[in-house]
């Protein structure tokens, strides 16, 4: 049995910052101070507590980014995906999060052939908001000459802001 080496990625706590990080965003997306978020959750944990969890100090269970969750009404696995994003870590095997908007507004010649597949996409996905799978960046990347990593890398640069209504007009690509 080969031993499989862990990503850099996982070394300090990088997911760890990553996750909180977009735990603060939601919150603040949606309104909320620390104090109103710790008073939606059954497990009465305190500000200071929440304070850790976003800043990277301390890390979330799954049990209790599953509450912070559901208090901000956005699924888990989209914070703990848009976290890595943001970050840029492990970003290779997410489904990333795309504005077509902001990625129509790119000048960089390199990626101007992905102008199109957006155009195209819109017409599907009027919100402007698409995921998009790895095999599709892939796909993509060979189209318009360049590496899966060097796509993926620009995709990230379009990660959608946080904002009220985002989780549902999420679509996939």
């Amino acid at each position: 049995m080969n031993a499989i080496t862990a990503p850099d990625e996982f070394g300090g706590d990088m997911i760890t910052r990553a996750v909180g990080e977009e735990l603060r965003r939601v919150r603040e997306a949606r309104g909320l101070s620390r104090y109103q978020l710790v008073g939606l959750l059954p497990s009465g944990i305190g500000e200071r507590t929440l304070f850790s969890y976003e800043r990277g100090i301390r890390q979330l269970t799954v049990l209790r980014l599953a509450e912070l969750s559901w208090a901000l009404d956005v699924d888990a696995p989209t914070v703990f995906a848009r976290g890595l994003q943001r970050a840029k870590v492990l970003v290779e095997s997410l489904t990333l999060a795309v504005d077509l908007h902001a990625l129509l507004a790119d000048e960089r010649v390199m990626f101007r052939p992905l102008a199109q597949w957006a155009k195209n996409t819109l017409n599907d996905h009027p919100c402007g908001i698409v995921e998009v799978v790895p095999a599709v960046v892939q796909n993509l990347a060979r189209f318009i000459g360049c590496t899966q990593q060097e796509l993926t890398d620009h995709l990230v640069r379009f990660t959608p802001d946080v904002d009220g209504g985002e989780r549902r007009r999420e679509e996939r690509a």
